[in-house]
């Protein structure tokens, strides 16, 4: 029987894979969300010895159902190859008492490339499978690493145009310049005079537009998502908590069967929820640690079932986690809620328009297999160079985010199960970050510090980084968060 996703918002808003990815986001401003846990045969025994390909066919081919084995080995074969720079795509890395699992190998060097290499490959398959030949209009707003991940993938791709808005200063200046140096003649970029949340918003509130979208379909253009709200981004992040699971039982590290914990650095919980979705369908997962910087919002959400958005937003040194408004965390409140789309539009509604809602779970049991804490910008660097001192590794302020939550709830709780940390942007992302955490002095300039990092990591500089300095900044509109509508339609010459 195919696999139904239907709508948070509405039970009678339900589709197949093929069409939730190439919907992106449900016209009821819902999110497309599996009803029900696919039936998988996790043989670890075997996996271990998979490659990252064969375990991302086994998962996808369970998750995107109505796709053949031949359109998913087209997806795969073309989404994870050379543009990876190991053979592992996503490496453990033993730090001292964790794991990390390195998911910036890609040609981005941040982990959106482990789901944005697949997903145009998904969505213009799914668009033909459909029967659809409308031009594919990718609308995204980003934190700092999915535009660039999202354009990297989408780039120069036929049938579709792709449009990222990111917060004018709110993003690292190597994460700008990896934006507005996009080549590419469907890629736009656009910095808002405002925040993350704003930009995401207005993009949401574009996808909820009839009027939008029948300007659009008149001009044989239809909207889609390169953002975890499409579903086609998130089953992608299912695959690497299951083959990071194998590779510890490969090492000896674990036993087939053992319990393990997953700390994950939050910022729009997409990341942390394919981690819950893979222990749904066999990862032998204990606890799910959502790290948060100081936009503590989820922190205090798990700690007292009320998200409260209305708190000062905070520009740190982990950008892409500076995020009040989590919109994956809806559809975990539709499970929390036992999958009842009236109660979580109530929920959503009430955020929208009071700023906050208060949770009455009906599946405690879901809840409870999560923990949360944050971290400072202090205890942030703190971590960085902890870590160095201790294994000579460089993380990223993202990752030392999620080390440091970790590392506390170890001392709070005493649970010694071994942890994999989501490792999710190479410090090459952050350089100034990374040195000053390590040496206690600002290199002053973020190719300066790319220098010292290198000398300090004995870790190559990546391809994503070495041309930046050279290369022609192609995109330079800045526009107010009310103009964000004009400057799509004027892309697009609707």
């Amino acid at each position: 029987m195919t696999l139904v996703y239907q709508s948070t918002r509405d039970e009678d808003n339900q589709v197949t894979a093929s069409q939730a990815i190439l919907q992106g986001l449900a016209a009821d401003g819902g999110l497309f969300t599996p009803l029900t846990t696919p039936d998988i045969n996790l043989d670890f025994d075997k996996l271990q010895n998979a490659s990252y390909q064969e375990v991302a066919k086994l998962v996808l081919s369970a998750f995107l159902d109505d796709f053949t084995e031949d359109e998913l080995d087209y997806c795969i074969s073309n989404a994870y190859d050379s543009k990876f720079d190991t053979p592992a795509v996503a490496p453990l890395v033993k730090l001292g008492n964790q794991y990390n699992l390195e998911l910036f190998h890609g040609s981005t060097i941040a982990f959106k490339d482990m789901a944005l290499s697949i997903l145009p490959y998904l969505l213009t398959t799914s668009a033909k499978k459909l029967g659809v030949d409308n031009k594919i209009v990718i609308l995204t707003a980003t934190s700092g690493d999915t535009g660039k991940a999202a354009m990297a993938g989408f780039a120069d791709v036929a049938g579709t145009e792709i449009i990222v808005f990111y917060p004018k200063g709110g993003v690292s200046k190597i994460q700008e310049l990896q934006m507005t140096t996009q080549v590419g003649t469907n890629t736009h970029v656009i910095a808002i005079e405002g925040n993350f949340d704003d930009a995401q918003t207005d993009v949401k509130r574009m996808f909820n537009d009839a009027n939008l979208r029948e300007k659009l379909l008149a001009n044989h253009m239809q909207l889609s998502s390169a953002n975890s709200m499409n579903i086609g981004r998130l089953v992608p992040q299912i695959v690497y908590y299951v083959y990071a699971y194998a590779q510890l039982i490969k090492s000896g590290e674990i036993r087939n069967g053992d319990t393990i914990n997953v700390t994950v650095p939050t910022g729009n919980f997409g990341n942390i929820l394919a981690a819950y979705y893979a222990r749904n369908i066999g990862v032998p997962i204990k606890k799910l640690i959502c790290a948060s910087n100081e936009n503590n919002v989820l922190t205090d959400f798990f700690k007292t079932g009320t998200y409260d958005k209305k708190r000062s937003f905070k520009v740190t040194s982990s950008p892409s986690m500076d995020i009040l408004v989590s919109s994956n965390l809806e559809r975990l409140i539709f499970h929390i809620l036992d999958n009842n789309a009236v109660k979580t539009k109530e929920l959503m509604d009430a955020l929208s328009q009071q700023g906050e809602y208060s949770l009455e779970p009906i599946r405690t049991d879901i809840l409870e297999l999560f923990a949360a804490g944050f971290a400072t910008e202090e205890e942030t660097e703190a971590e960085i160079k902890r870590i160095y001192k201790q294994s000579h590794y460089v993380e990223d302020p993202h990752t030392a985010v999620a080390s440091a939550v970790y590392q506390a709830y170890r001392r709070d709780t005493g649970d010694r199960s071994p942890v994999v940390i989501a490792s999710t942007a190479s410090p090459y992302k952050f350089p100034r970050v990374a040195v000053t955490a390590v040496t206690g002095l600002d290199a002053g300039d973020d190719f300066k510090a790319v220098e010292e990092l290198y000398h300090l990591s004995d870790v190559a500089v990546p391809r994503a980084v070495a041309g930046l300095k050279t290369a022609q900044v192609r995109h330079q509109k800045v526009v107010a968060m009310t103009a964000m509508q004009e400057a799509v339609e004027n892309y697009l010459g609707v």
